[in-house]
């Protein structure tokens, strides 16, 4: 029979040799000092902080109360920075911007009636020493990632011109131009940094022109109307918190209403208050529209200083 003692000596000196010796590879289930105890099955559970739990073996007691504090607050969840930067398509509310402008433009071209044409070459100064009234904004509805942009433009011209004859002395010239363009859109990318929209409606036009002879009883008047479908989009960037980049643009006619016509802008914003962004850029309008003996074959562009307001 073996010695009780030997034996038991013999278990103590296994064991100290196992202490010494360097620990085998972590099974799964095992706990090992130093590292995080989950098993496989843990570390693939969705929002498992690996980094949570940690070895307190050397830690001071005053240690230990702060490390369960970093405990409880890694173990509740954080926010995503996707929960924090919602788009629109999150928002169900309605929601209006209105943006009145001036627009400073030249105008060139061609204009013609009754199988007569002549040039027009006029600058801005020259528009606006014609200038008698205007009205010019944009308003546009918002839901989700749909838009509704209205877009207004009217302008009166008047001149007065001498004439030498005995029965009439002056002639008096107006001329009225009208615009309105409504469309429909959907924000194919709404992102904090870029915004992408596709745009589709149409533009009425209305040109009138009127000249009155004095002191003679005697006056002339004209006008024309039509509608051009349009397809179109718009772009806008944030490169910074405060700066707005906006690129639009549309194209239509196709010979139902004008030959053709199309326009472009870009406009740099600044945010000076969290709802009001000043606006300042190029707007570019051309429009070729025949109907008979009337030409109107005209390139209207110039500065655009507007600023967007949101009320809702």
């Amino acid at each position: 029979m073996t010695n009780p003692i030997k034996l038991w000596l013999a278990v103590l000196a296994l064991f100290t040799l196992c202490a010494a010796s360097p620990l085998p590879a972590q099974q799964e289930g095992q706990y090992v000092p130093g590292q995080s105890n989950l098993s496989a099955d843990d570390a693939r559970e969705p929002g498992t902080n690996l980094l949570a739990i940690n070895d307190t073996s050397s830690r001071t007691p005053s240690d230990l109360g702060s490390a369960d504090d970093s405990l409880i607050t890694s173990a509740e969840p954080q926010p995503s920075n996707s929960a924090q930067s919602k788009s629109s398509s999150d928002d169900n509310n309605w929601h209006i911007n209105v943006v009145p402008y001036l627009w400073f433009p030249g105008v060139h071209g061609t204009v013609g009636a009754a199988g007569k044409q002549i040039s027009v070459h006029a600058s801005p100064g020259d528009l606006l020493s014609n200038f008698k009234f205007g009205l010019m904004g944009a308003v546009e509805f918002s839901y989700k990632r749909f838009v509704i942009p209205v877009d207004m433009m009217w302008v009166r011209l008047e001149d007065d011109h001498p004439i030498p004859l005995e029965v009439v002395t002056s002639a008096k010239f107006t001329a009225n131009e009208f615009f309105l363009t409504p469309k429909i859109g959907y924000r194919f990318i709404d992102e904090e940094k870029i915004k992408i929209t596709g745009l589709t409606g149409f533009r009425y036009w209305h040109l009138g022109e009127s000249v009155k002879f004095n002191p003679v009883a005697l006056s002339y008047s004209a006008s024309q109307n039509w509608v051009d479908p349009l397809v179109g989009g718009n772009i806008e960037l944030a490169p910074a918190p405060k700066v707005v980049v906006t690129i639009l643009g549309d194209v239509g006619g196709w010979g139902t209403g004008s030959q053709l016509e199309y326009q472009f802008a870009g406009l740099l914003g600044f945010k000076i208050k969290p709802k009001w962004t000043l606006q300042a850029g190029y707007r570019y309008l051309s429009v070729d529209y025949r109907n008979g003996g009337f030409l109107f074959d005209v390139i209207t562009s110039g500065a655009v200083f507007g600023v967007t307001i949101e009320l809702k």
